[in-house]
C-alpha cells in the first residue's frame, strides 16, 4: 500500500545515503545485525483471541504497538502491555510506527493474514502468522516467495511444529520402521463453532468498538453480523477455511514433514450440506502425491493422505485392542507403511507403533534432526515456537538458522491444506464429482473445463405447516473454472490490495 510504501522507500534511501549514525532499528535490527540478549520491537496484529497468548509467549521482547478492529475484545490484551501504542488499522500503525517496528505477529482472522503479512514483509519485517498462513492458494504462494525475496525470519503458528514429537515421527519413518510409507488418515474433532450456516442478516447495531468496515477488510461488504465475530468468522467462507483449514496444519504437519511432501497432483473430496456462505458440518478430503527421491533409508512412494472432520473418521485398525483410543481426543494421525503402522494423537503427539505391544521392545532411532528449546512437555505451557522465531529474528540472513515452520515451508504446506477447501467448494450437492488434477507449479486444475458449471445451495430453510414440512431449498448456478480461479486468488475489495508477486 502506499502508506507503507513511503516507509520503506525512506527506510532506503537513508542507507543508501551511507549515514552511519542511524537508530538500531534502521541499520542494526532490521539487518540482523543483533545480539540475542538485545530485543526486538514486536507489534501485534489481532490481539483479542489466540494473539494474546503469542505475545504472552513473546513478552521476553519489547512489545510496542497492538493494533485490532474490535477493541473490547481486545482490551485484555491492552491491559497487559499498557505502554504500547493501539491501532485499530495496521496500516496506519505501519505509517505512524514503521520505523520502530523490527518484528509483527498475525493473528487476525484468516482472510486478512496475507494481506497484513505481505506489506510488513516488503518493509523488512520479520513475521509471525497464526495458521492458517493464508485464505488462498495464490496467498500462501505470494508469502513464500515475498520471504524469500526480502529475507526476513518467518515462521506460522502451529506450535507443534517446534516439538519433539514432530521430529521423531520423521525419525522413525525415515529410518525405515514401518517400511515406505504408502497411505496416511488424518482427523480431528472440529468444527467446534458453528458451519453450515445461511448467510446472517443484516439489523444489529455495530459495537461502538468494533471498525465493522475493517473487520471486512479485502472481503465483500455485507452488513455486520453478531455471528461473525468474534472467533466464529471460521464459519464462513469469507474470512475462515472451515475446520480443515484450521486444523490441518496442526495436524498434518508431522506427515508433511516426514514425508517430504510438496504439491499434490490431485485432490477430491465430499461432505455434508455446504452452501455459498459457510463450509459443512462434516467433509472428507483425498489428496494423492506423486513418488519422491528416497529419504534416509526410505522409499517415497505415490501417497494417498486422508483428511476427516466433523465426526467422521476412518475405519479403525485392527491392530488397536478393544479400550485403546484411536488418536486422541482431539485427532490423529495414522501412518500405513509396507511393515507396518505409526498412529499419533492430535499434533503428532504421542506416537505409539501398531499394536502398542510393539512399543514394550521398540529401540528409539537416533535424534537426526535438531530439537528446539523447550519443546517438550505441555504444548500449551511454552513460548518454544515463538521463541525459535525470535531468535532466528536475531540473526543475519547468511547464519540465520530458519526455524522449521519458516514460509519456505510452511507456505507450500499451507497451498496443500487450502487446496483440500477448494476441493470441497467444487463438489457440493450438484457440483464437480470428479478428482480434480492439481498443477501445483502454476497453481491451477487442469481438468475442469470452461463448460463446467456448478450449482451452489444458497437458501436452505423449512416450516412444518399444519403438520406438513415444506422445504424451500434454492440453488444459484456458476461456471466452475471462474469459481475455482477465484478462490485459488480471491478478488480484493475495498482498496485493499497486495504486492505484486516476486519472479522467482
Amino acid at each position: 500500500m502506499s502508506i507503507s510504501r513511503r516507509i520503506f522507500l525512506k527506510t532506503a534511501a537513508i542507507t543508501t545515503a551511507g549515514i552511519t549514525i542511524a537508530p538500531n532499528t534502521i541499520l542494526g535490527k532490521s539487518h540482523g545485525h543483533l545480539a540475542p540478549s538485545d530485543k526486538i520491537n514486536i507489534a501485534g496484529i489481532g490481539v483479542g483471541g489466540v494473539g494474546r497468548r503469542n505475545l504472552a509467549n513473546m513478552k521476553t521482547e519489547n512489545i510496542v504497538a497492538l493494533c485490532d478492529v474490535d477493541w473490547k475484545y481486545a482490551s485484555k490484551t491492552f491491559s497487559d502491555y499498557p505502554k504500547a501504542q493501539r491501532f485499530k488499522d495496521w496500516r496506519q500503525m505501519f505509517d505512524k510506527m514503521g520505523k520502530s517496528i523490527d518484528a509483527i505477529m498475525v493473528a487476525t482472522p484468516d482472510h486478512t493474514h496475507a494481506g497484513v503479512a505481505a506489506h510488513a514483509i516488503t518493509l523488512g519485517k520479520h513475521t509471525y502468522v497464526q495458521k492458517p498462513l493464508a485464505h488462498s492458494v495464490y496467498e500462501s504462494r505470494l508469502l513464500t516467495k515475498l520471504a524469500k525475496k526480502y529475507k526476513v525470519a518467518t515462521q506460522m503458528g502451529n506450535q507443534g511444529n517446534s516439538f519433539d514429537w514432530c521430529r521423531q515421527i520423521a525419525e522413525w519413518v525415515q529410518s525405515g520402521i514401518i517400511g515406505d510409507v504408502y497411505e496416511v488418515h488424518t482427523w480431528t474433532d472440529r468444527p467446534i463453532w458453528p458451519q453450515g450456516l445461511s448467510e446472517p442478516k443484516g439489523g444489529p447495531a455495530i459495537p461502538a468498538d468494533l471498525d465493522w468496515d475493517l473487520f471486512i477488510g479485502p472481503a465483500q461488504k455485507r452488513p455486520y453480523n453478531p455471528a461473525y465475530t468474534p472467533w466464529n468468522w471460521r464459519g464462513f467462507w469469507d474470512f475462515g477455511t472451515g475446520a480443515l483449514g484450521d486444523m490441518a496444519c496442526h495436524i498434518m504437519d508431522p506427515l508433511y514433514w516426514a514425508l517430504d511432501l510438496k504439491y499434490p497432483t490431485s485432490v477430491s473430496a465430499s461432505s455434508t450440506l455446504s452452501n455459498l456462505y459457510s463450509p459443512p458440518q462434516a467433509q472428507v478430503v483425498t489428496y494423492k502425491f506423486p513418488a519422491r527421491p528416497p529419504k534416509e533409508k526410505v522409499n517415497m512412494p505415490e501417497l494417498k493422505v486422508y483428511w476427516y472432520d466433523g465426526g467422521l473418521l476412518p475405519d479403525r485398525p485392527s491392530e488397536l485392542k478393544d479400550g485403546e483410543m484411536m488418536g486422541d481426543e482431539n485427532g490423529g494421525i495414522i501412518l500405513i507403511g509396507t511393515k507396518g503402522k505409526i498412529m499419533t494423537g492430535c499434533y503428532g503427539m504421542n506416537p505409539t507403533l501398531l499394536p502398542t505391544s510393539k512399543m514394550a521392545d521398540f529401540t528409539q532411532p537416533e535424534p537426526t534432526i535438531p530439537r528446539v528449546k523447550g519443546g517438550n512437555g505441555n504444548i500449551w505451557a511454552t513460548n518454544a515456537h515463538e521463541q525459535d522465531w525470535i531468535r532466528a529474528c536475531k540473526e543475519t540472513p547468511s547464519s540465520r538458522r530458519e526455524s522449521s515452520s519458516n514460509f519456505q515451508f510452511s507456505g507450500p504446506f499451507n497451498e496443500m491444506v487450502v487446496m483440500g477447501v477448494l476441493a470441497t467448494r467444487l463438489s457440493g450437492l450438484q457440483g464437480l464429482h470428479r478428482e480434480l488434477q492439481w498443477d501445483g507449479e502454476n497453481m491451477r486444475f487442469s481438468n475442469i473445463s470452461p463448460n463446467d458449471k456448478i450449482k451452489i445451495v444458497t437458501v436452505d430453510e423449512y416450516a412444518v405447516i399444519d403438520g406438513d414440512p415444506k422445504f424451500d431449498r434454492r440453488f444459484a448456478e456458476f461456471n466452475a473454472l471462474d469459481m475455482a480461479n477465484e478462490w485459488i486468488k480471491h478478488t480484493y475489495h475495498n482498496g485493499f490490495s497486495l504486492p505484486a508477486m516476486p519472479n522467482s
